[in-house]
């Protein structure tokens, strides 16, 4: 779908994009390219699209021998996309809340994959839902903000890791990237786009039984970064606990938690968590 055709059809539906939706489609043919190849699509594949809009990143989809299940909430673009792709066998729309859909669905999306155009305003959540599912997507190629995807790429000590930075990176893994400009975008947005390929670890790095105690530890751990971390975590638990697992660890008193890796976060999770069977 080209912008022509894009601005065509929103003018013919009367249609008025939603800035609190992150309503921004993506129209340029080279980069939609681009992300089907970086899902990796085989024959047979299961792919959730989630914000599908106007079926631009849809029509290249269902193109191919996929079943892919997409979900819209807005009630106006749902119906232009049934109207144009409703006929389309391997297509299953769905009018939903992205967010409550996943929240509520018991499904295994385990053999999934999840290929979107993420919308800005329901992006990291709709990740963060998914990738603390422990049936969650084998793989997930996803388009969202420049600032998002340095935060999932992010390392120890930079000013983007954090709490999203650990949440996603405790079961996956980011396989590829590149980077959207804006220009390719409409409305074209404030700011510039990428798309990230995250891959499911295939070893789990910490079991299932700690994975609530590791949310609370990370949260309450970057709840101030100026903050030494053993300050932050004696409000949720024993202070010399707290001292004798850093110790433990080989970690200074006066460690901040931007300074911990993922495998240290890890560690400090089955010293410090209550196991939850």
């Amino acid at each position: 779908m080209t912008l022509s055709e894009m601005r065509q059809l929103l003018d013919r539906e009367g249609i008025r994009l939603t800035r609190s939706l992150g309503q921004n489609f993506l129209h340029d043919g080279n980069q939609l390219t681009r992300i089907v190849v970086a899902a990796q699509l085989e024959p047979g594949d299961q792919v959730l699209e989630i914000g599908p809009g106007l079926g631009a990143l849809t029509d290249y989809l269902v193109r191919r021998p996929l079943k892919v299940l997409a979900i819209e909430v807005d009630r106006r673009l749902f119906e232009v996309l049934r109207q144009r792709l409703g006929g389309c066998p391997n297509l299953t729309l769905v009018l939903a809340d992205a967010l409550e859909y996943l929240r509520t669905e018991p499904r295994d999306w385990r053999p999934w994959k999840l290929v979107s155009n993420l919308p800005y305003s329901v992006a990291s959540p709709i990740l963060v839902e998914l990738a603390l599912n422990p049936r969650g997507p084998r793989l997930m190629t996803v388009t969202l903000q420049w600032e998002v995807a340095q935060r999932l790429l992010a390392r120890p000590g930079s000013p983007d890791y954090g709490v999203l930075t650990l949440l996603i990176q405790l079961d996956y893994e980011a396989q590829d990237w590149f980077k959207i400009p804006a220009a390719c975008f409409f409305p074209v947005p404030e700011v510039d786009s990428a798309c990230i390929t995250l891959v499911r670890r295939s070893t789990p790095l910490l079991e299932e039984c700690y994975r609530q105690a590791f949310v609370r530890l990370v949260k309450q751990g970057f709840s101030q970064r100026r903050k030494m971390l053993r300050k932050l975590l004696k409000a949720i638990r024993p202070e010399d606990e707290v001292d004798a697992a850093l110790a433990a660890l080989g970690l200074l008193p006066t460690v901040r938690g931007e300074e911990l890796s993922l495998e240290q976060w890890v560690g400090l999770t089955r010293l410090l968590g209550v196991a939850h069977v």
